[in-house]
């Protein structure tokens, strides 16, 4: 699998750029968006990839950041979405911007891509809210330890800080307040 390139921009095209690695010319597919932020005179190129293998072909897809890349990969496991659907969607950047871009857009986000009618675009949003759920990175730690030390024991955010609510507010040290929410979770 060949899942970075690092080399000198031979020539761009519409939807690729040509990457020469160490006198290996490799054609690797780029989402519109990211062949705009490559600047015109950059000649050195660093690029996160994934090798789609057919029985007769294939291709690499190329992005600029890792977080576009696990996108790519999640949307792409979803079924009806195929690599150039895929690559234009993960164009969006990171999860949280994906995310944000469908909570502030909607659908409208999907209509951009050829080939993905309303009830795809349906599907695809049920599919993906449980997938960028699990893509996404660590939650961002709370300004409380003790909710955090019980979201890594595996209890969610909301239930953690529901059962701290019920500790005596006497107890101030995290480490007895979670002792304190762990018997509490234990009886319930």
């Amino acid at each position: 699998m060949i899942s970075s390139l690092q080399g000198k921009i031979l020539f761009k095209e519409i939807n690729f750029i040509v990457l020469d690695v160490n006198g290996i010319g490799y054609k690797v597919f780029l989402s519109e968006k990211t062949l705009h932020r490559i600047a015109k005179e950059q000649v050195f190129l660093k690029l996160f990839t994934f090798l789609h293998v057919k029985e007769d072909a294939l291709a690499l897809y190329g992005f600029l950041s890792k977080e576009e890349l696990d996108l790519f990969e999640t949307l792409y496991g979803i079924s009806g979405i195929g690599p150039k659907a895929a690559l234009s969607l993960s164009a969006i950047g990171s999860v949280e911007e994906f995310k944000k871009t469908i909570d502030k857009d909607g659908f409208k986000v999907f209509e951009a891509v050829k080939g993905i009618g309303r009830k795809k675009i349906q599907k695809i949003v049920l599919e993906l809210t449980g997938k960028l759920t699990k893509l996404e990175k660590k939650e961002p730690l709370s300004e409380d330890p003790a909710v955090d030390a019980l979201v890594s024991l595996g209890f969610s955010r909301q239930k953690s800080r529901e059962v701290l609510k019920e500790v005596l507010p006497k107890i101030k040290d995290s480490e007895q307040r979670v002792k304190e929410a762990l018997k509490i979770l234990g009886k319930g």
